[in-house]
């Protein structure tokens, strides 16, 4: 700090004075220690900016006025101090040419400006540890706010998951911009649509953009059988947790409300909500400088288990328009089922919607064919990297003609595109060319069932080439283990499942080695195994295809499964 040079300086002359003048002494002793003791307390000041506090140390107001207004006395007191004798005074009598330039009156007014700055840095000193174990004591309470794991958007399980391609979407994501920005639409954006139109990869894309703009307030990403992320029991609490972060000044009014208390994150959701979300929202003061909405996203509502939380929510959403210090919007998806129409039936005329299937058909057929050559130009170039020349896939594979007959395989699924270029690109399957083939084997059957056309590929492969007897073992183990995969509450690793299930160690990864392309299946095997998508359970599951999916999961059975088993 350039004020401890400036006291070192004030204080080197007082020295020089002390030894070289004789009729000021007492004034020059008094100023000398008053001086050295106000380096002292700046010395503790640099130390404790040099620690682990000082970022914070450094941002206060009042020690920075403080250390501002020691400076200019400092700084006037070394120019009175300086030495005016002439260089030839100096050089012919040295220092016993100097004069003590400060009366008594003048010195005990110093005396007092410099004690004055001392004590304002040391108040400033002692009101920011204050506020650190405030700061502190809040964290504690805040600690009690139950959070779910991995619910946010930017969580390390939505890591991989995709983002809208650039280039697609492009008219519904400004339409969400647009909504967002406008001070007078309404505070709810719901967008529905039916499993595997790629509404999670919306929601992402949605949140990434706000995000990026500071306008995210927070999120959170319903998934059944993900443990905390599949009921509504840490939803408010999670939401609120995230709305601190982004606007500090919440802190202390949820503070209060938990110190009110103690149990809220326990109580029922209309509770909570009041109590964590809305009151603490309409106390804090206006924002004027934040024009901009602060969007909080919502995906996969219809994950979430119970089916009176659903519609709870919705209606506790829109209670926000109470909140005037700042705007608020959510932003949900979810598959259009009954529980939540009725949900938005019971706030009709309070919420925006948007259907995807009422998205033009031509629209949906140039984004997926965008996806799709993207896709599957980098799975040419990958595979074209790793072999030699003559195996190597020609520039134009696979062809436009290729493409758009996988695009009416697709229409309107986009997880179809994202299955099926997993599976063209797993090459514990096969190479490329001969996956692709495969694939387009369902065309016509794709006319009839979407799913069928995108997991049936997938599923078909384990067949090949096994005897009846074998057929049927293999079926019964998959039914076993991925029957048991699809309905857990919380997703189990490997080693974790071979126990459960009492099979061979390795019987789970060998069943699943041949699944990348529907599962989440990770190369460490004490970490979990995934859907990555719901809808390969519903079609799993699905009764309507028992007599024709050979792979059908009787629901209730794996249920009896695991409980026999446990």
């Amino acid at each position: 700090i350039t004020v401890i040079d400036l006291s070192a300086k004030v204080a080197s002359w007082c020295s020089e004075y002390y030894a070289n003048v004789k009729d000021a002494r007492d004034d020059i002793e008094r100023l000398q220690r008053e001086t050295q003791g106000l380096k002292a307390t700046l010395e503790r000041v640099q130390s404790l900016c040099d620690g682990p506090n000082g970022v914070k140390l450094q941002k206060s107001q009042s020690l920075r006025e403080a250390v501002k207004d020691c400076t200019k006395q400092l700084d006037q007191l070394e120019t009175k101090l300086e030495p005016r004798t002439t260089n030839k005074l100096m050089s012919r009598y040295g220092m016993r040419a100097l004069r003590w330039p400060l009366k008594s009156k003048e010195v005990d007014g110093i005396m007092k400006k410099l004690g004055n700055c001392k004590d304002n840095i040391s108040f400033s000193l002692q009101v920011d540890q204050e506020l650190q174990i405030l700061d502190i004591h809040q964290k504690i309470v805040l600690d009690k706010l139950r959070s779910a794991n991995n619910a946010e958007f930017d969580s390390h399980d939505e890591e991989h998951n995709a983002r809208c391609y650039q280039g697609t979407r492009v008219e519904l994501l400004r339409q969400i911009d647009t909504w967002a920005s406008n001070r007078g639409s309404e505070r709810i954006f719901w967008l529905n649509g039916m499993a595997g139109t790629g509404k999670s990869t919306i929601s992402r894309t949605v949140a990434q953009t706000f995000a990026d703009k500071g306008d995210l307030g927070a999120s959170f990403f319903f998934k059944r059988g993900e443990g905390d992320r599949g009921h509504a029991g840490m939803f408010i609490t999670t939401i609120a947790t995230q709305l601190i972060q982004k606007l500090p000044s919440l802190a202390p009014h949820v503070q209060n409300a938990i110190e009110a208390d103690p149990g809220i994150s326990k109580k029922a959701l209309k509770q909570q909500f009041d109590t964590l979300v809305l009151q603490p929202l309409v106390k804090i003061q206006t924002h004027p400088q934040k024009s901009s909405s602060i969007v909080i996203v919502i995906d996969a509502l219809d994950e979430c288990d119970r089916e009176e939380d659903v519609r709870t929510i919705i209606r506790l959403f829109s209670q926000v328009k109470q909140i005037t210090s700042i705007q608020i919007k959510f932003f949900l998806t979810s598959r259009p089922e009954l529980p939540i129409r009725l949900g938005f039936e019971d706030i009709s005329g309070k919420y925006e919607g948007l259907a995807l299937h009422q998205i033009p058909e031509p629209i949906i057929k140039e984004d997926i064919s965008a996806f799709l050559e993207h896709q599957l130009a980098m799975i040419r170039e990958d595979y074209n990297k790793s072999v030699a020349q003559n195996r190597q896939l020609p520039a134009y594979w696979p062809g436009h003609t290729t493409i758009q007959s996988l695009v009416g395989m697709a229409i309107p699924l986009f997880i179809f595109a994202t299955t099926v270029c997993r599976f063209i690109n797993d090459r514990k399957c096969g190479q490329p060319k001969d996956q692709l083939a495969k694939v387009l084997k369902y065309e016509t059957r794709s006319q009839a069932s979407k799913l069928d056309a995108t997991y049936l590929p997938v599923l078909d492969q384990l067949l090949v080439g096994v005897t009846i007897s074998e057929r049927r073992d293999l079926v019964e183990e998959f039914r076993q283990v991925i029957g048991s995969i699809i309905i857990l509450a919380s997703p189990l690793s490997a080693t974790s499942l071979d126990r459960l299930l009492g099979v061979p160690e390795g019987t789970v990864d060998s069943r699943t080695d041949l699944l990348h392309s529907v599962l989440s299946v990770p190369s460490r095997p004490d970490h979990p195994i995934r859907l990555l998508h719901l809808s390969f359970r519903d079609f799993l599951v699905d009764t309507e295809k028992r007599e024709t999916n050979p792979f059908w999961v009787d629901e209730k059975d794996a249920h009896n499964n695991i409980g026999y088993i446990t």
